[in-house]
């Protein structure tokens, strides 16, 4: 017994060790010089972070204000897995105050916040955060899945499309799981993907970059390279997305920060350690896997996307350029 519990102490370091691993690259060298980007519509992406501020969400929202304010970002994404561990019930739920309102207080957090829903949302009601749009001035979720157009620097002739959806009903297992199961049945994932097809088939020209946002990914480099419900979602969105022309699948559910680049056009980021981390893998087409707290910040312009992956001491750990 004793000799388990020293080999548990002596592993202990490597297992909370944080990890960034980049594409050719043995070591990621952090930095914190932020890079700005003039006349750009700059958000930040965040995910898996409902905890009442324990498992560093504080460290890692303190961040986020840091970084907000120096951008002035314009608003905060959250790719889903809003409160653990199980949702809330109602639009009154406690939750709502002791996991976002008084963790996320930076007045730079203060502007819109865009949220989709997780898995561990869909557990109690995910309806309640719909309906909490009503009472939060900058929470939005309108509906469980939604579509908005942001000019890029107040420009209405250059736009960014992104599109919230919803990727638990689009998972068949979740059907006939207790927890899940009771809010996924009646959801007509038919009439959501004909609305996305709808939403991102739009040939206004203003549109220069057509973004999506979910909370199960496609591709991922963590504990879920080929779950099920990974399997599920590429099965049911990855043609989509390459028919009409999608520039990034952004997404959370692994406890960590990727960018995944297959053959095709789409790109697929991963913000899901706002308050967790877990291990990472390397696989094929990844381009950078980081098991660290953090998030992500978005800066777009016309012609050129940058995303920068910042830790919970405020180090960017990776930054990478997607031009037109």
């Amino acid at each position: 017994m004793i000799k388990k519990l020293l080999l548990s102490i002596l592993l202990l370091p490597s297992v909370l060790h944080a990890q960034t691993l980049i594409k050719n690259a043995p070591q990621a060298s952090a930095t914190k010089n932020l890079i700005k980007e003039s006349n750009a519509l700059n958000f930040i992406a965040m995910g898996d972070w409902g905890r009442n501020g324990a498992d560093h969400q504080r460290q890692v929202a303190k961040q986020m204000g840091i970084t907000a304010s120096d951008v002035k970002a314009n608003f905060i994404i959250s790719t889903g897995d809003n409160f653990y561990p199980s949702g809330v019930i109602s639009a009154q739920d406690p939750s709502f105050k002791y996991s976002f309102e008084d963790i996320y207080t930076d007045f730079s957090l203060q502007w819109d916040w865009y949220v989709v829903l997780g898995n561990h949302d869909y557990k109690s009601n995910p309806d309640a955060q719909v309906e909490y749009s009503k009472i939060s001035r900058r929470w939005k979720m309108p509906a469980r899945y939604y579509a908005k157009k942001f000019p890029i620097n107040g420009d209405l002739n250059n736009q960014v499309l992104i599109a919230f959806i919803d990727t638990n009903p689009l998972i068949p297992e979740f059907y006939s799981n207790a927890e899940y199961g009771p809010n996924v049945k009646g959801q007509d994932t038919t009439a959501q993907k004909r609305w996305l097809v709808k939403t991102l088939a739009d040939a206004d020209p203003a549109i220069k970059w057509k973004i999506v946002v979910g909370h199960h990914p496609i591709y991922t480099g963590g504990s879920r390279t080929e779950a099920y419900d990974t399997k599920a979602v590429r099965n049911s969105l990855k043609s989509t997305f390459e028919k009409y022309g999608v520039d990034v699948y952004l997404t959370g559910h692994e406890h960590s920060m990727q960018y995944i680049k297959p053959a095709g056009k789409t790109h697929y980021f991963i913000s899901g350690s706002a308050s967790e981390k877990t291990p990472v893998k390397l696989i094929a087409d990844a381009e950078m896997v980081a098991s660290e707290y953090g998030f992500m910040l978005f800066s777009v312009n016309n012609n050129q996307l940058r995303v920068q992956a910042i830790n919970d001491q405020g180090e960017i750990i990776y930054n990478t350029l997607i031009k037109k």
